[in-house]
């Protein structure tokens, strides 16, 4: 069991690698950052923990992007951004850890257009303590779901 060093007010603080992000939003032109704050968020417009992404409506006109934390459960996660889409019929872009195990992953290939694996490694997400990519990257694999 890999056991995180990073301290409890961060923990759920990490930003998505910026250049993962330019070339996604390159293609999409994302308007939204679904789970962010003022010190990780990429887009203008963003929800905030405090707004609560998995209760509101997720209203804007263009592309959403969603790295949710990873501390969370996913399938909640999954189930509102395919709740969302259906009602806005807006893209969703879900940065999310590639575990093809879970019943989540599932509801996510089900509810997705396209599926997107990141295969070259895995991720160094952004410390918003630091200021600096992880230096141990994240446990698991990524995928999009689009």
């Amino acid at each position: 069991m890999i056991i995180s060093k990073t301290p409890k007010p961060f923990k759920d603080r990490w930003q998505t690698p910026i250049e993962v992000f330019q070339a996604l939003d390159v293609e999409f032109n994302f308007k939204l950052d679904a789970t962010a704050d003022e010190n990780n968020t990429l887009c203008k417009d963003f929800l905030t923990e405090q707004q609560d992404a998995l209760t509101c409506d997720w209203n804007i006109e263009g592309a959403i992007f969603c790295n949710p934390p990873y501390s969370s459960k996913m399938m909640p996660w999954v189930k509102k951004a395919a709740k969302q889409y259906r009602k806005q019929k807006k893209t969703i872009v879900m940065l999310l850890p590639s575990d093809t195990s879970t019943a989540w992953f599932h509801e996510a290939l089900k509810t997705s257009d396209e599926v997107r694996f990141i295969t070259e490694g895995r991720l160094l997400f952004v410390s918003t303590e630091t200021g600096k990519e992880g230096k141990a990257g994240n446990s698991k694999g990524s995928v999009l779901f689009i």
